[in-house]
């Protein structure tokens, strides 16, 4: 492993022209409202835990085209009045898994953790997983399952999913529906930026977003300047479809990162990692570069691979909220981060 993508003074003013479609907004404006048409229908069912401080709820709702999408919520065991929340999507081939995540309400928090459709494949679970059934071929894993159309492409729906969840935290008693913040690594990281998007897109507000080395940004530089996997499934499909290359770039315009972030209007704390093949860091400050919120922060960590800066960045994150919450809004905060 070794620096293989641009140095750090010239990712910091990375502002590449990134490939938005002109009906961009017109397009997910109209997922959202078709989703809306469904009945969040929420379902809850407190878990029986050997878990003395940690309460327990299995979540169902619907998602995208009504699907039922599974989630964990997590309380505090005697915690009153509605609290700061944390809503966390997964990384590739990962799930909400078993009900052990507790780090989050261990610190006072609301805490729904989603499962994303058609994956989980990657935990041990002997609990439901949330199907994906528009589910269609492609290569193994789910980046290019139907890529051919912004309609049918896998992202659409995992990205309704996620912004859904949000409408279900707003509808939780014990949630304080001012202070939702979103986070995630890796593809976790990418949905993040996704719901902070549509949030902004639709004047949802949020306290803060906070993606973790995202996925999911920059696809036609990632594309081609990495050949590690998940992107290289997109490369793959492509190999036999040179005549498809524009249509799938077309497609990958509707759910990049970087399209997103320009319309995120919520304080966030990312993490890149500069020696990531997975995620490269010209992808990651694409976006970050691009948030639409002047309260930005970076946190660098300048030899690390795509486990960016594990533990000491999720502390830093509970730092971040922490100060976000005692803080007024209205303060501005210098744009900074830390290099590691």
């Amino acid at each position: 492993m070794a620096f293989f993508d641009k140095p750090l003074d010239e990712l910091q003013t990375y502002w590449p022209e990134v490939n938005e479609p002109s009906d961009f907004e017109d397009f997910w404006r109209a997922t959202i409202a078709e989703a809306r048409k469904h009945d969040l229908d929420v379902r809850r069912e407190k878990v029986d835990s050997p878990l003395a401080n940690v309460e327990i709820h299995d979540i169902t709702f619907a998602g995208y085209g009504g699907h039922d999408i599974r989630a964990w919520l997590y309380l505090p065991v005697g915690a009153s009045g509605p609290l700061p929340t944390v809503l966390e999507y997964h990384g590739y081939s990962g799930g909400r898994g078993m009900p052990l995540n507790t780090l989050w309400a261990s610190a006072g928090y609301a805490h729904l953790s989603m499962d994303t459709r058609g994956q989980g494949w990657s935990q041990a679970s002997d609990r439901p997983r949330t199907l994906d059934p528009e589910a269609g071929g492609g290569q193994p894993g789910t980046m290019t399952q139907g890529i051919d159309d912004k309609d049918s492409y896998f992202y659409r729906r995992v990205f309704t999913d996620a912004f859904r969840l949000l409408e279900v935290a707003r509808e939780i008693d014990e949630v304080d529906t001012d202070k939702i913040f979103v986070r995630g690594g890796s593809q976790g990281g990418g949905i993040t930026i996704a719901v902070a998007g549509l949030a902004g897109l639709l004047d949802v507000p949020l306290a803060g977003a906070t993606p973790d080395v995202p996925f999911l940004c920059h696809f036609d530089r990632a594309i081609t300047l990495t050949d590690a996997y998940p992107y290289k499934e997109i490369s793959d499909h492509l190999k036999g479809r040179p005549g498809e290359v524009e249509q799938v770039l077309t497609t990958l315009g509707y759910h990049d990162g970087v399209n997103f972030a320009r319309r995120a209007s919520c304080p966030t704390l990312f993490s890149v990692a500069l020696m990531d093949q997975i995620c490269p860091p010209s992808t990651v400050y694409a976006a970050f570069n691009a948030w639409g919120d002047p309260d930005q922060q970076i946190n660098v960590y300048s030899h690390n691979g795509h486990e960016g800066g594990r533990e000491v960045q999720t502390w830093a994150q509970l730092v971040w909220m922490k100060e976000r919450l005692e803080a007024p809004r209205g303060r501005k905060r210098p744009r900074r981060g830390l290099r590691r």
